[in-house]
């Protein structure tokens, strides 16, 4: 495999990784889900902050499918970061028996965005840009 090929197949996954994982988290976060409704309770952000985030992800998860993935990558980084404080300060790592699993998650979103960023850090930067003149 030729070394654009290589570069190619890292930057869909890099973009469908934290994708799949915002847009499929996403049931969960409007339906009401037991679980859900557990961690945004803890955070004090229930039901509002469902909703708020939710549809952050709804977007990140989007545009990373874009030809504006820097932006969702942008976007994902920021709502994951913030998940990743509440796991640390308020839920814990392991949230109603889940043995981290929703920790995990939100590290491999945090790193695909993280590198994505890094990666493409021009194009990005140029997305974010046109962007803000609008």
């Amino acid at each position: 495999m030729n070394k654009l090929n290589t570069r190619n197949i890292l930057n869909w996954a890099l973009r469908l990784i934290p994708a799949i994982i915002m847009l499929q988290t996403l049931y969960f976060k409007f339906t009401g889900a037991e679980e859900s409704v557990y961690i945004f309770t803890r955070i004090g952000m229930e039901p509002w902050g469902r909703y708020v985030v939710g549809t952050t992800e709804l977007l990140a998860g989007i545009l990373l499918l874009t030809r504006w993935y820097g932006l969702g990558a942008i976007v994902g980084l920021g709502t994951i970061t913030g998940a990743i404080f509440f796991h640390l300060t308020v839920l814990g790592i392991e949230v109603q028996g889940d043995g981290g699993y929703l920790f995990i998650l939100a590290l491999t979103v945090f790193m695909a965005c993280t590198l994505l960023i890094l990666l493409h850090f021009k194009e990005v930067k140029n997305q974010l840009l046109s962007a803000i003149k609008k």
